[in-house]
């Protein structure tokens, strides 16, 4: 049997080469048929490639057509889904040329369908709806609605854009009426692998606090529930059994005023039936109306071949406040402290928060040996805004050596008219 195949492979060449393309592609096809049941799958398809090629070459398209279906089949048996594509495309500029309208419109359906369903599969099913949208136009309009791999597609559509399950139990129940060879079944399956692992994949995200100022870095945690997953192994109709999801991106939008502090390393995997959780930091820089957080979209795949776009369609509004206001006061001596002698001492206060302080009210109190000359102990004024300061200076005469400490008490309210208190300790030595 082996020498006999080879035999016969090595005469279909010689029928290529010798440009009896007619007898050629018959038994390129004849040998790929053989290499399939042998489960030479590779050797098959480039058989039915050649065989392809062979029939075109005699303007035989509709054979050619046939030809390259068979290699796209083969090419799916192996998961080199993406040469399955290449074989699939190849016929749409082959088509036109077929004498019936009949045949031309099953063979613009068959195709773009099955090319669709390499582009789903392959996270690219705006690419594979945009593609079967360009041949409607070369379809009889009734055809194209009652075909049923346009309500394949369809309802495909519809169970991952609006994640109704029911949809692809529609799609399990029509499964018979397409009438797939085996590696177009094992495709379309996949593509219902992985649409239900889009509708049915739980995610739950949650803030670490209700209220954040704008100083504050916002925790945000996603827990990914991949036990849903599970119900797919446990289904005989698909066939598969999911082992791993992976994450290699996220995407995030977010309102102007916010960016990402942290994201988690990718890429990350998540073997099938484990929950996962992600973390998120973000930093709000200033204040808007209705700021926001989402949603994210997350590029995954199942297994390393099935790809997709996981999106997490919530957007969060954090309550986003301004931090309560903060003053910073600093004392500084203008010339040595001495014994008996004035100093001036300058006391500086600032605000270098966002948020104004108002009725502001300042008093200092000195020890008993630290003597004030002149200038006021206490101060009031009705606003000290972000970034200003103000300062004053009181002349003080030390009548005793020693360690003095000065307190500085501050009573204010934000914007909010919270009233905000402190008091501070400054140290103070005076030598001889």
């Amino acid at each position: 049997m082996g020498k006999d195949i080879e035999k016969r492979l090595m005469k279909a060449e010689q029928l290529d080469k010798a440009m009896q393309y007619k007898r050629a592609a018959k038994l390129f096809n004849t040998v790929g048929n053989e290499f399939l049941k042998l489960g030479d799958i590779e050797r098959a398809k480039d058989c039915f490639f050649n065989a392809a090629k062979c029939a075109i070459n005699e303007d035989k398209y509709l054979s050619g057509l046939e030809f390259l279906r068979n290699a796209g089949n083969a090419a799916l048996l192996i998961n080199k889904f993406s040469e399955a594509y290449q074989f699939y495309t190849k016929t749409l500029s082959y088509i036109p040329s077929l004498r019936s309208a009949s045949d031309r419109d099953y063979q613009f359906i068959l195709f773009s369908s099955l090319s669709y369903l390499c582009l789903f599969i392959d996270g690219k099913q705006e690419e594979g709806l945009n593609l079967v949208k360009k041949t409607k136009s070369f379809v009889d309009n009734t055809y194209f609605k009652e075909n049923f791999l346009i309500k394949l597609i369809k309802d495909l559509t519809v169970a991952t854009k609006d994640k109704k399950e029911n949809y692809l139990k529609k799609i399990q129940n029509d499964f018979l009426n397409f009438k797939f060879y085996d590696g177009e079944s094992y495709l379309a399956k996949l593509a219902l692998v992985l649409a239900k692992s889009m509708i049915t994949l739980k995610t739950k995200s949650s803030f670490d606090k209700n209220v954040y100022t704008t100083n504050d870095i916002i925790n945000l945690t996603i827990n990914v529930d991949t036990k849903p997953l599970l119900d797919i192994s446990e289904n005989s109709f698909y066939n598969y059994q999911v082992k791993e999801l992976k994450f290699s991106k996220i995407g995030i939008t977010l309102s102007d005023n916010f960016t990402t502090y942290k994201k988690p390393e990718f890429p990350i995997s998540i073997k099938a039936g484990q929950n996962y959780q992600m973390n998120l930091l973000f930093k709000p820089h200033f204040q808007m109306e209705k700021p926001f957080i989402g949603p994210f979209i997350l590029t995954s795949e199942l297994d390393g071949n099935l790809k997709f776009f996981y999106e997490i369609p919530e957007t969060f509004y954090p309550n986003l406040i301004s931090p309560p206001p903060t003053l910073d006061i600093s004392i500084k001596n203008l010339r040595p402290p001495l014994i008996g002698q004035s100093f001036p001492l300058e006391i500086l206060v600032e605000n270098k928060s966002e948020g104004d302080a108002l009725d502001l009210n300042i008093e200092v109190e000195f020890p008993e040996n630290l003597k004030v000359m002149r200038g006021t102990l206490k101060k009031q004024i009705y606003s000290l805004r972000s970034n200003e300061n103000m300062k004053w200076e009181i002349n003080l005469k030390p009548l005793e050596a020693g360690e003095y400490s000065i307190k500085i008490k501050t009573m204010f309210k934000d914007p909010d008219q919270k009233q905000i208190g402190e008091i501070k300790d400054f140290p103070l030595s005076i030598k001889l």
